[in-house]
């Protein structure tokens, strides 16, 4: 799945996060380097060679026109900055952005991102203006339309105004809503405005270039992207979910880097000095090296000096969260150690499903896996622990064989794909050797990929629970999963990215000027699952549906408009372990009469009803009497929901009681916002358990009706072993 990496800061989210780690101290876009000229003539000879890209496009006028509006699109989405005089300045460039990247003169993208900066600047300063002007009256009509994609640019500036002035009054209600009070509001909408002017400010040469050259690459297909050197590492660290540091997650706060949340088994959580709120000011390297003064860098730059080779030695001035920064810091010093970072590994849990009628229940083992994580370079030492999502899942199987669970449901929602040979790797622990994907070169060369190992971790009852998130990697699992008649698919259609990507290495051959290019995540083939049919554009289609969160018009491969068509080639063999087609009827059924009675289930689907009734509108009031009455009635929706729970003896929704607060990530206390996220994942989760009793359901059906047993199960994945325990 596509993961966005747009530098421009939107009116809709204009406070300094951790995404935007981008922002260098005391830096400006400038002018192109030598290492960015030849980094852009060397993906250009990728991108433009079937050798190695899939769907290869010359490099034209007619590709530049395209660049160009990526490239816009991407500095400015909401057309919140740029005028229509301001497009009409830049179009000498529409047809002259293909000879820019093929002769590595890439001045010209540094040009627009020039202008982009200097008219986010000039918004931002007349936003902090209208503060202080008298246009925070709410009880008219007024509307602020904040999805302006398909907007034409502003004529002018005074046009702009008009936009931002609404802007900057919803901006205003939202904290009135809360409960602040005027001079409270006019001091935090500076600030947060002022941190936006900053943070722009600071964009350099390596945004300006990585910005352009992803709307090259991006316009080739949607999921190939340039990596500079530091965006590379830290992708491979995603990957690999592990690095070598202290272990503290960082957030920027106002000038300062925040730690955030401290990671189980790091140095600096077992130090027992440093806690979730503390703030670091300075950074020293070794035992006597100078201490640095970090107040105002960019978070990558702090997190570039905390972090360095397992064994070696870092000295932080550490301000704690309850004296104000002017203290005097204190002197920590930490051995940094590898760190596995533990959010996205596979986990598991144990849900009960009761049983009808006095009938005992069903246990159904949950694994939960967000990512398709492998740590690559860990495996081709062949060492024992290098990180993999397969082994992690392969442990968790073990653990619910040991306790007898009677199925096992794998949750793959939101989880955007990851490592091809983590998606094989998995199907291969539920079905007992074949094909698990196909991939189809450029050059029509069919490889067949799958699993050559005999035997399975799991052979008994399977579900695969999916939604719209569940991209790529999940897409094979699942789809090969569907293909085999392994388990059940259930909730919804999946993303639908069919595309294979590979890194190549720009730096593969290290220059003796030392000079670093980066890393290329190209697109080389195209998958197709066991029976031929390819996830591009349809997704994965599940057997029993769940209500739709989001249309496939607003997310999804298909939105891109440059995304590969849905095909098919032939089919390879493999083994039909059971057809649940004369079982889907029934399953709809009890599913149906067993969700109509759920109260956590419908107020799920009333809510998903109301935010794409609300999403569909693409605008929201300024009516304080309006949205004060919204706000009320969700109020009371949640508190009533939350004494029905309590009346059936329900788990609590821990955020039930919480509403909007107007602020951003970073204008909240951080120690208290990170345990919100963890309370997050107390929240009740219906369509989890839902997806238990479906699979539950399906046990029962067949343990009952033997005939329809034999209709449905055609073989066993593995012998012995059959799917009914």
């Amino acid at each position: 799945m596509k993961v966005s990496r747009v530098l421009p800061v939107s009116l809709l989210a204009l406070a300094l996060t951790a995404p935007l780690a981008w922002i260098t101290a005391h830096a400006d876009a400038g002018s192109p380097s030598a290492e960015q000229a030849t980094a852009s003539k060397l993906v250009y000879g990728l991108l433009s060679d079937s050798r190695y890209a899939y769907r290869p496009r010359a490099l034209d006028d007619a590709l530049s026109a395209e660049i160009y509006k990526r490239y816009l699109d991407d500095l400015d989405p909401a057309k919140l900055y740029f005028t229509a005089a301001d497009i009409a300045q830049l179009d000498r460039y529409r047809t002259t952005l293909d000879d820019a990247i093929r002769s590595g003169e890439v001045g010209p993208a540094f040009d627009i991102f020039s202008l982009y900066q200097t008219r986010v600047k000039e918004r931002i300063a007349r936003a902090r203006a209208m503060l202080n002007e008298d246009i925070f009256h709410f009880d008219g009509q007024d509307r602020w339309a904040y999805d302006r994609k398909d907007a034409p640019w502003a004529k002018d500036a005074t046009e702009l105004d008009a936009l931002w002035k609404q802007s900057v009054r919803n901006d205003w209600l939202r904290l009135k809503l809360a409960g602040k009070q005027p001079d409270e509001i006019r001091k935090t909408l500076d600030k947060r405005y002022a941190a936006t002017v900053k943070s722009v400010d600071q964009l350099n040469g390596s945004d300006a270039f990585q910005t352009f050259l992803n709307a090259y690459t991006n316009t080739i297909d949607p999921h190939t992207d340039y990596f500079d050197t530091r965006e590379a590492e830290r992708f491979n660290q995603l990957m690999s979910q592990s690095l070598e540091g202290i272990g503290a997650q960082l957030q920027k706060q106002d000038d300062v880097v925040v730690i955030r949340e401290l990671i189980p088994g790091g140095p600096a959580l077992l130090s027992g000095k440093l806690k979730a709120g503390d703030r670091i000011v300075a950074v020293g390297q070794g035992t006597d090296g100078p201490m640095e003064d970090v107040i105002g860098w960019r978070i990558d730059d702090v997190v570039e000096k905390i972090k360095g080779a397992k064994g070696t030695q870092v000295r932080l001035d550490i301000v704690p969260a309850e004296a104000v920064l002017d203290s005097k810091p204190n002197r920590i010093v930490l051995q940094r150690a590898k760190i596995r970072l533990e959010e996205q590994k596979a986990k598991g849990e144990v849900i009960v499903v009761p049983g009808a009628d006095g009938q005992p229940g069903r246990r159904i083992g949950v694994v939960k896996l967000p990512a398709f994580y492998e740590d690559w370079e860990g495996r081709r030492r062949n060492a024992n622990d290098y990180a993999s999502a397969s082994h992690d899942v392969a442990a968790l199987l073990k653990g619910f064989r040991d306790q007898k669970v009677d199925g096992v449901v794998v949750d793959l929602r939101n989880n955007g794909g990851g490592s091809l040979n983590e998606a094989v790797a998995l199907t291969g622990l539920f079905i007992d050797k074949g094909p698990v994907v196909q991939a189809k070169e450029s050059g029509g060369r069919v490889q067949v990929d799958g699993d050559e190992e005999a035997g399975v971790a799991w052979d008994g009852p399977l579900a695969v629970l999916i939604n719209r998130g569940s991209a790529s990697a999940s897409e094979i699992f699942a789809g090969a999963i569907q293909d085999y008649g392994r388990g059940l698919i259930i909730g919804e259609t999946s993303f639908g990215k069919g595309t294979v990507q590979n890194l190549v290495d720009l730096d593969r051959w290290p220059r003796p000027d030392g000079q670093r290019f980066g890393q290329v995540k190209l697109t080389i083939a195209q998958f197709f699952l066991p029976g031929g049919s390819s996830t591009q554009n349809k997704g994965v289609v599940p057997d029993v549906k769940f209500p739709v969160t989001v249309d496939a018009s607003e997310f999804g491969e298909s939105t891109y408009d440059n995304a590969l068509p849905w095909t098919r080639i032939a089919a390879v063999p493999y083994t039909h372990y059971g057809d649940f087609g004369p079982l889907l009827p029934k399953l709809e059924q009890l599913h149906a009469a067993r969700v109509a009675k759920d109260k956590e289930f419908q107020w799920w689907s009333e809510d998903i009803a109301q935010f794409r009734e609300e999403t569909a509108r693409k605008w929201i009031s300024l009516n304080e009497t309006e949205r004060r009455a919204e706000r009320d009635r969700d109020a009371a929706k949640r508190k009533q929901r939350q004494a029905e729970r309590k009346a059936l003896g329900l788990d609590l929704d821990p955020l039930a009681d919480e509403s909007d607060d107007g602020l951003t990530a970073n204008e909240r206390d951080i120690a208290q916002d990170a345990a919100r996220e963890k309370a997050a994942e107390k929240r009740p989760d219906p369509l989890l358990r839902e997806s238990a009793a479906v699979l539950a359901d399906a046990l029962c059906l067949l343990d009952e009706d033997k005939p329809l047993s034999a209709q449905v199960l055609l073989t066993a994945p593995t012998v012995p072993g059959q799917w009914v325990n």
